[in-house]
């Protein structure tokens, strides 16, 4: 059975992307297509604006809380190429770092487990993911890891041994294969 706890007006403008809880369930942040993000309070049933975040100049498609170790932080990503981490300080929030190393949208953001540190990976349509590592002073380590959206078909041959038949990168052409009457035999 499903059912419907609450819902939130979130007066966003546009598509909603992404809400996320933090790590409590006391906060919930929303991120649209009208380029914003909004944090709420959601205790007790009911629901309060906290911030509305402005700093994406296209769809912010994703949000990720980072663990509450590290204080309250929050990461977005969007269209515009960039990845925004906010931080709330003595109840106002802020940008701490914008990344702007990728060459296409960002789409994705995820918080390594806080045993790691403070680390936050990153996907892009570019085909990269950057590891943002935080150094301390507000610092950022970056590493960029190209071509990691690949598609690799993989085929078991008789003797129980995988072998890679293709990799397809992104803008590289279509996949194609043919099957001799050997590898038919084989299945």
């Amino acid at each position: 059975m499903v059912s419907v706890i609450n819902t939130v007006d979130t007066s966003h403008e546009d598509m909603i992307h992404d809400a996320q809880m933090d790590y409590y369930g006391t906060r919930l942040a929303t991120c649209s297509s009208d380029r914003s993000v909004k944090i709420f309070d959601v205790r007790n049933g009911g629901q309060f604006l906290i911030a509305d975040l402005r700093g994406h100049e296209g769809p912010v498609w994703q949000v990720a809380w980072a663990h509450p170790m590290y204080g309250n932080i929050l990461a977005s990503c969007s269209y515009d190429r960039k990845v925004i981490i906010w931080k709330e300080e003595n109840g106002t929030w802020e940008k701490t770092h914008e990344h702007t190393g990728h060459d296409s949208s960002v789409n994705s953001v995820c918080w390594a487990p806080h045993d790691y540190g403070l680390i936050l990976a990153c996907g892009s349509s570019d085909g990269a993911i950057s590891l943002l590592t935080y150094t301390g002073e507000g610092q950022w380590d970056v590493k960029k890891i190209n071509n990691a959206h690949t598609v690799t078909l993989w085929k078991e041959s008789v003797d129980g041994q995988w072998v890679c038949i293709s990799d397809v990168n992104k803008g590289q052409g279509s996949v194609s294969a043919s099957v001799t009457e050997g590898q038919q035999n084989e299945q």
